[in-house]
């Protein structure tokens, strides 16, 4: 095998093309592998298609079109007739005997099922990286019906021992599943260099949420706290960046909380440069999402300077990079305790921010790099 491993990344929504935590993850891993000398490939969805060809190369990466894109939601869901097409497809598309690695995301399921029955045809090591593990969420998530998202999420964290999560809080809520788990904790990181790079945007606010409008990420919670907020910055500015499903009922909310001159939607901002720089121009990243794998925002916003301020909620493993009273603050899912910690953000930015930058470092990713090539040679020598 020498020193050069063949690795396949299987994930559907694919970096540069879908701008989400877990496709950011793969990739700038992905590239650095490459840039070692690596042998790296990605398997998902084909967002390129539209030039023509099936196989493409990027950053060093070999891009594979297991089929033609598909809407990744129905509503504020993922949807599941992609899952399983794409797993379908899947089936057809991995050359498992290529491969010394196979690193599969771990959401959605059935793909890791596909990358399962690949590797009876060949030896590459199967590795899951869980960013999030939902366990009795999915009740939450689908009512009766999560019985089955729990039962296949169970079986699918079965279907290997090589396991890869991205928090300590994933790590622990994996046990609930397998007890006997025994994975190895690789966090998501941030390239330092190019955020250092990006001047700041030449409008300023004061606070900045970034992400996708969908009912987990509470941003109606921060709509309501921006009421509280007012009462110690009259003109305080509020940006939004991110599009989904939420978006009509929260420009609604807006509208009657007569919040119009102090909130701004950005929508989507396709240049990561652009958004850095709106975080550059602000004084506080506002998160209080009740669902989050990990949170790698709060790690750019720490990069920028911006303490950012997380809710306390079970699901939510953003909190676990929040030295509470030093890159940021975790409060309670209220808008008041939200309003009071963003107050408090504002008013102690300037003492915070070479902390946070400080903390920033330690996640770049050619740090988060070493640890991964050190995990996937020794997976290989099991």
């Amino acid at each position: 095998m020498g020193l050069r491993m063949k690795i396949a990344y299987v994930y559907d929504a694919v970096y540069p093309w879908v701008k989400g935590g877990a496709e950011k993850r793969v990739y700038e891993l992905a590239k650095r592998l490459a840039a070692r000398g690596h042998d790296v490939h990605w398997y998902g969805m084909g967002y390129w298609l539209t030039n023509g060809e099936k196989n493409i190369e990027r950053d060093g990466i070999k891009f594979h079109a297991v089929c033609r894109p598909l809407e990744l939601y129905e509503g504020d869901r993922r949807s599941i007739k992609q899952a399983i097409y794409f797993s379908w497809m899947l089936l057809f598309k991995l050359r498992a005997g290529k491969y010394d690695i196979i690193d599969c995301q771990g959401f959605p399921f059935f793909s890791c099922y596909a990358a399962k029955i690949n590797t009876f045809f060949g030896r590459s090591a199967l590795i899951i990286t869980l960013h999030e593990v939902w366990n009795n969420y999915w009740y939450e998530y689908l009512g009766k019906a999560g019985f089955f998202g729990k039962l296949t999420e169970k079986i699918m964290v079965n279907l290997t021992n090589k396991i890869i999560t991205v928090s300590n809080k994933t790590k622990e809520d994996l046990k609930e599943l397998k007890p006997s788990e025994k994975s190895i904790i690789i966090p998501n990181g941030i390239d330092l260099e190019e955020i250092d790079s990006i001047d700041p945007y030449y409008e300023k606010s004061d606070i900045i949420f970034v992400g996708r409008l969908i009912k987990e990420k509470n941003t109606d919670l921060l709509i309501k706290s921006i009421i509280q907020v007012k009462k110690s910055f009259p003109n305080i500015k509020c940006v939004i960046i991110g599009e989904g499903p939420e978006k009509q009922n929260l420009e609604s909310l807006i509208d009657e909380y007569h919040l119009e001159e102090n909130i701004q939607f950005l929508g989507f901002l396709d240049d990561y440069h652009n958004i850095i720089a709106h975080m550059k121009s602000s004084k506080v990243l506002a998160l209080p999402s009740q669902r989050e794998g990990f949170g790698i925002v709060v790690l750019e916003a720490n990069a920028c300077g911006l303490p950012a301020v997380v809710i306390d909620y079970p699901m939510n493993a953003a909190k676990d990079l929040i030295e509470n009273g030093k890159n940021g603050f975790i409060a309670e899912n209220t808008e008041e305790s939200l309003a009071e910690k963003i107050i408090e953000a504002i008013n102690l930015k300037e003492e915070m921010a070479q902390f946070c930058r400080d903390l920033a470092q330690s996640y770049n990713w050619d740090k988060i790099v070493d640890k991964l090539e050190v995990a996937y040679w020794e997976f290989l020598l099991k």
